[in-house]
């Protein structure tokens, strides 16, 4: 199953476990991938700088194998907002699960370049990103330390713009993926290509190698991604429901109920749009898009509703970011869901 990119990422099997940021992406989840001949990915977006050394120097205790540290690199929007409409609405919720009033808080600079410092001084083998590009100095920093660059796109242009800032391989994210859109050149509405749509376009485009990503759960999927044009695939959903993940029991237990794909693209919990299962939260803001603040403002603010439901387990105002084959979600061992994988796309190219 061996390729260039699986060469130069060091990797066994076609299969990367995606970054999860916020808490599934243990360094035990990483590290259990990894060990297993795939890619384990660390989502460090939301991690201090600190907690981005101790993640990773975790990792390291716990795999020799390559693993990947994924940040944010831009996204901040600047639209101006009127906060008391989207305030109002939190404040009968936060009155509900007995939290203080919500309050509007203070933009923070972007984390970007603090975490990026912690990261290259960590030395990880490989660094993927979304949401924009890197500034040159930035992966002039990462190509100095020989880190392999992964860069998010989710069209043919972004695609473009990624090789020519000099990433080693673009990852293409479909409509179907869950979680927040990478949309950087363009309308987010424009960019929701098909996943295996988009990933045979890039292939026809650019000149490096292209990871799928969007959609794909099993085997036959992972097949169908390298019959179209990719290296590999990232899968992040189908890795959720996995014990080493640091999701919540809540969030788990939706997914796994999930009979069929009940997922919609939202900007209800963070002002940037995702794809997650519909649910309480989503459906009370449904119509009232105008009131959401821009990322990440909106983020900040929902955060302390979306902690209060995690610890009463109340999946109703939880952001349950999740792919469009949630349905086909697994309970299975990090390990033992590479290898099903791979046993599952191995004769099917």
């Amino acid at each position: 199953m061996q390729n260039p990119l699986l060469s130069r990422l060091g990797i066994e099997y076609p299969v990367i476990q995606a970054p999860m940021g916020g808490g599934p992406s243990t360094p035990e989840l990483v590290a259990a991938v990894s060990n297993a001949g795939g890619l384990g990915s660390l989502g460090a977006a939301y991690l201090a700088p600190d907690q981005i050394t101790e993640a990773i120097r975790r990792i390291k205790s716990l795999t020799h194998k390559p693993f990947n540290v994924n940040l944010f690199a831009g996204g901040y929007e600047t639209t101006p907002y009127d906060p008391k409409p989207m305030l109002a609405v939190l404040s009968e919720i936060h009155k509900a699960l007995a939290l203080p009033a919500p309050v509007l808080p203070a933009l923070p600079p972007d984390p970007f370049s603090a975490q990026l410092e912690a990261v290259l001084a960590a030395d990880p083998p490989i660094f993927s990103f979304t949401f924009g590009i890197p500034k040159p100095d930035a992966m002039a920093k990462l190509k100095a330390r020989h880190i392999t660059i992964i860069g998010t796109a989710t069209t043919v242009e972004e695609a473009r713009l990624l090789m020519e800032a000099g990433v080693d391989a673009i990852l293409a994210q479909g409509a179907e993926a869950g979680a927040h859109r990478g949309t950087f050149a363009g309308t987010f509405e424009a960019a929701m290509v098909p996943t295996f749509q988009l990933v045979s376009s890039i292939h026809n485009a650019v000149s490096v190698p292209v990871v799928a990503s969007g959609g794909i759960m099993d085997g036959r999927d992972i097949s169908k991604a390298l019959r179209v044009g990719a290296s590999a695939a990232a899968l992040g959903t189908a890795f959720l429901t996995c014990p080493e993940s640091g999701a919540s029991e809540a969030y788990k237990r939706a997914v796994l109920a999930a009979g069929k794909d009940t997922t919609v693209i939202t900007r209800a919990f963070s002002g940037r749009p995702a794809r997650g299962l519909r649910n309480v939260f989503i459906t009370r803001m449904t119509g009232k898009e105008s009131m959401i603040l821009p990322y990440p403002l909106q983020n900040i603010l929902t955060r302390a509703m979306r902690t209060a439901a995690v610890s009463r387990g109340d999946s109703g105002f939880l952001s349950l970011w999740a792919g469009s084959g949630v349905a086909r979600a697994r309970a299975l061992p990090a390990a033992d869901l590479v290898k099903r994988l791979v046993e599952e796309s191995r004769y099917r190219h």
